[in-house]
């Protein structure tokens, strides 16, 4: 089991070139299944999210190969088994994603609930009731789903009641090879989305987004593989750039693209940091005393639940008094005891909401009294330096960037969960001046 000993109080100064994005790069190697042939996936990153979802595909009798730095061949026809197992799929929140291939391919799947992070109970009924809508028939026991679609996918008119990621691209898998059209109404916006949707049609597929959130299907018999490149990671560049603005540093990130990271840019603005956008990618520097911020999460186009945790410990750097209000996520405050240890001064609240049904993009249903979805943040503060364990993948994250500030040795726990999505987090950093060791334990 990985440590990290972290020493703080060093500038971020430098360069780093992002790889492809974590919420791209297993999607599409999931989506390849679809194809008769092989598929090139090329700028894949080294994270163990990768390597999980390649395990499974080979378990599912498809094979993959390395090729070169960061390429992956697929080769799906030799696919020959409908039942994922659950020690591997419960480790991330891919395995419902699988069960539209394997539908497709056997007309029935066996797959676990997802895992990853715990961030509040995820709505997989959006899911579930989309593929339903398409025809197939879904049983759940002992923490199995079973799925069945004996006549195959037929196109359907489905609305989802709330937006979700994972839940547009499930039934984007499920329509393409459906016979007919089908009509997903509030579908999400996510760059990660449009990355699966260009992939899927150099595949043959005909899918179209058109306005008012809608994205129109029309099902094809059948989907040839071919070359693609994965989009950057935007979450693994606002990772870089809030560290490098919380220490005061300066760093170039390398293939960032500005038109995947507006809300950020936007929040960076409010807060009086410095950026420049360039051919090259994207530079972030710190160039004053950092202003305290009004953020809400929001789906997209609006600020990530993901760089949430991340902003969160920027802000203890901020002058003033921040708030972060949490509308996505039905859970995602658990990084603010670990910086409350550290000498952060955040407290938790509910805000009045006359209309939560509209604000709130999880179910209510699911949400408990003794939540609150919003903090205060008090800045600037000095961080101490401490041990911590770390819970899910952001709050590893954002214990990183505060070991990084904080006065004294650090040291970080259960570094496997950061290492589901990012790649070498350590040693990246450590290029650009971080003082970090990784240790391995036996």
């Amino acid at each position: 089991m990985p440590i990290l000993h972290i020493k703080g109080g060093v500038p971020l100064v430098g360069s780093v070139r992002i790889g492809g994005a974590k919420n791209a790069s297993f999607k599409l190697m999931i989506a390849a299944l679809l194809a008769q042939g092989e598929s090139r996936l090329l700028n894949f990153s080294r994270i163990s999210d990768v390597e999980t979802v390649a395990q499974i595909i080979q378990s599912l009798g498809a094979k993959i190969k390395r090729a070169g730095e960061r390429a992956i061949f697929i080769y799906p026809d030799s696919l020959n088994n409908f039942a994922i197992d659950a020690d591997k799929g419960g480790q991330g929140r891919f395995s419902t994603i699988f069960i539209p291939v394997l539908l497709h391919r056997f007309k029935r799947a066996i797959v676990p609930a997802p895992g990853g992070d715990k961030i509040g109970k995820r709505p997989l009924d959006r899911h579930l009731q989309g593929l339903r809508a398409l025809g197939a028939k879904i049983k759940e026991k002992d923490g199995l789903y079973f799925v069945e679609a004996p006549t195959g996918l037929t196109g359907t008119h489905y609305r989802f009641v709330k937006n979700s990621h994972t839940g547009t691209e499930t039934l984007i898998l499920a329509a393409v090879l459906a016979r007919g059209t089908t009509i997903l109404e509030n579908a999400a916006l996510e760059p990660e989305i449009d990355d699966l949707i260009t992939y899927l049609n150099r595949m043959g597929a005909k899918i179209e987004r058109q306005p008012q959130r809608i994205i129109k299907i029309e099902g094809v018999t059948h989907l040839r593989g071919t070359i693609h490149k994965i989009i950057p990671d935007r979450n693994e560049a606002v990772s870089y750039a809030t560290i490098a603005l919380a220490t005061k540093g300066d760093v170039i990130i390398e293939n960032a693209r500005a038109d995947h990271l507006q809300a950020f840019l936007a929040a960076l603005d409010q807060a009086g940091a410095g950026y420049e956008i360039a051919p090259y990618g994207i530079r972030f520097y710190y160039r004053q005393p950092l202003q305290a911020t009004q953020i809400s999460t929001a789906i997209e186009p609006g600020f990530m639940t993901d760089w949430q945790p991340l902003w969160g410990t920027l802000m203890t750097q901020a002058q003033g008094k921040s708030t972060i209000h949490e509308t996505v996520m039905l859970d995602r405050f658990g990084y603010v005891e670990s910086l409350k240890q550290m000498g952060a001064k955040i407290t938790r609240f509910q805000p009045k909401i006359t209309q939560p049904n509209q604000v709130y993009n999880f179910n209510l249903s699911n949400d408990q009294p003794q939540l609150k979805h919003a903090i205060e943040i008090k800045g600037p503060t000095e961080l101490r330096a401490g041990k911590f364990a770390v819970k899910d993948l952001r709050h590893g994250a954002s214990l990183v960037m505060a070991a990084m500030l904080a006065k004294g040795a650090s040291t970080i726990y259960n570094v496997d969960q950061i290492d589901r999505g990012y790649e070498n987090l350590a040693g990246r950093l450590c290029s650009m001046g971080a003082q970090i060791k990784r240790i391995n334990l036996t």
